[in-house]
């Protein structure tokens, strides 16, 4: 048994913030249906790095969010589109949006309609600003939002600043908000009966992860200083140079901080009045960090890993994306899990994260094909296959 069986999810969003939070629900068990518009589904089916299966609509940004799910393709502006919507609304548990505030209403789908169709409907709208306020109609992709949450503005060092984080992290982490937000709406759910609507915002998702950063402006009335590699709440702690590469170390508690000084050979920086206390390290990183590189590059990244976690100090090597993904600790966790997708061969996907012991999460089927349940999901309603055909013809599917 999975921890969401017989739970059934629409699934209307697009690209990466909504797809990414009902992945987790698909890994968890639930039923997620996909709805995708007939003309080409998900932009993501058309977005990666391999021309071929973007132009098979099975792009590699669509095959990264969207294992265990069904596609149902349909056309919401027409008539009998809207009817065959209104009984999966009927049938559904959770329904997932993230078009732009208004976009359902106008549909005649507002919250308020499909709620009166299924009081326990748990509704999760995802946009970029939330669905009231000054901002709420402006168009939102992640970069827009990691430069007005600050997020680049404390990326970065002197020489490279705003600087964008390497990957989409405010989609990410909205995508991660709202599963978060639907599981808790579920849990109330079983003890009252009742639905709820939920407003999740790309812009409010993301800058609560600066927690630390912003309670010491907001709080400490310090500004964010530029430090690029290096960790703001302690020295010596980020990137260092060694000999074949670079390192990083976290020497953040006095402790771990003596013991690298006489791993390196260096005892006399322990007492040394520039570096012995943690915030007097801080002002004087530039000047310590030199010191520790002079010794730390007479040897290889290997050898400082070996020895220092022997003594108690976090250190690791800064992997290639390549090898940090076949990394034995990766392996070890089934953090990524093969699926056969019948045209394209063995996919390596990530699975969910969170290991549970009675209710584990699993990759049980690869990412649709474009309408690839459409069929399925409309007999199931209690339609026949000639009804099937009949809306094919007139482009309802």
């Amino acid at each position: 048994m999975k921890l969401l069986d017989k739970i059934r999810v629409l699934d209307m969003t697009n690209v990466l913030t909504g797809p990414f939070a009902t992945l987790h629900l698909a890994l968890l068990g639930a039923e997620v249906i996909k709805i995708e518009n007939p003309d080409g589904g998900d932009l993501a089916r058309k977005l990666g790095n391999v021309p071929h299966l973007n132009e098979d609509l099975m792009g590699t940004s669509f095959l990264a969010q969207n294992a265990n799910k069904k596609s149902l393709t349909l056309n919401l502006k027409t008539d009998e589109g809207k009817v065959i919507f209104r009984k999966l609304v009927k049938s559904c548990d959770v329904l997932v949006e993230n078009f732009r505030p208004g976009v359902m209403d106008r549909l005649g789908f507002s919250y308020e309609t499909l709620s009166d169709l299924n009081p326990r409907l748990v509704y999760c709208a995802i946009s970029g600003f939330g669905q009231t306020g000054p901002d709420a109609e402006k168009p939102a992709y992640d970069q827009i939002i990691q430069g007005l949450s600050g997020v680049m503005a404390i990326n970065g060092d002197d020489r490279l600043n705003p600087l964008r984080c390497g990957f989409p992290v405010c989609d990410t982490v909205g995508g991660l908000n709202a599963a978060f937000a639907i599981m808790a709406a579920l849990y109330h759910r079983e003890r009252t009966g009742e639905g709820q609507f939920i407003d999740v915002a790309l812009l409010d998702s993301i800058m609560p992860l600066m927690g630390w950063v912003a309670a010491n402006l907001l709080i400490g009335r310090k500004q964010p200083v530029l430090l690029g590699n290096d960790n703001f709440t302690a020295a010596p702690s980020g990137t260092f140079a060694a000999k074949d590469g670079y390192i990083n170390i976290a020497a953040n508690q006095q402790k771990q901080w003596e013991d690298l000084a006489d791993e390196l050979g260096l005892p006399e920086l322990a007492t040394d009045p520039r570096f012995q206390k943690r915030d007097i390290r801080k002002a004087n990183r530039k000047a310590l960090t030199p010191i520790l590189e002079e010794k730390l590059k007479e040897k290889p990244v290997a050898h400082w890993v070996k020895v220092l976690n022997d003594r108690g100090v976090p250190t690791g090597e800064i992997l290639r994306l390549e090898d940090a993904l076949s990394a034995p600790q990766i392996r070890h966790r089934e953090t990524i899990q093969g699926v056969e997708e019948p045209k394209i061969g063995e996919l390596k996907l990530f699975n969910l994260t969170a290991k549970f012991s009675k209710t584990p999460g699993s990759i049980d089927a690869p990412p649709p094909r474009l309408s690839s349940h459409t069929e399925e999901i409309l007999l199931d309603l209690g339609y026949n296959r000639q009804d099937y055909e009949d809306f094919k013809d007139r482009g309802v599917v």
